[in-house]
């Protein structure tokens, strides 16, 4: 689904790099469209918000801990495939 409020940028596609956004793991062409998307979008900015205390909500209780490269890569795979499933669902007739 793409906002009224900022047209070409699909709130899905948005939601699903909200970590990679965080961690500056995204180009910067991609961090302006984001960014353009959330300020544009409330919603997305809400949610936005709530996945930034998470983050920094998880960063406050492991401190400098970080998970291994191999973990880290099955997790984003694994929230890949968990959006993937709940837009499917989406679409599905009831």
């Amino acid at each position: 689904m793409a906002c009224e409020e900022s047209p070409g940028t699909d709130c899905r596609e948005v939601l699903a790099e909200v970590y990679l956004y965080l961690d500056l793991e995204c180009g910067d062409e991609r961090r302006t469209l984001i960014r353009h998307h959330l300020d544009g979008c409330s919603p997305c900015l809400r949610e936005y918000g709530i996945e930034r205390e998470v983050k920094e909500l998880v960063a406050r209780c492991c401190g400098n801990e970080t998970a291994p490269a191999e973990l880290r890569e099955r997790l984003r795979i694994r929230l890949a495939e968990l959006v993937i499933e709940t837009d499917a669902r989406e679409y599905l007739p009831e």
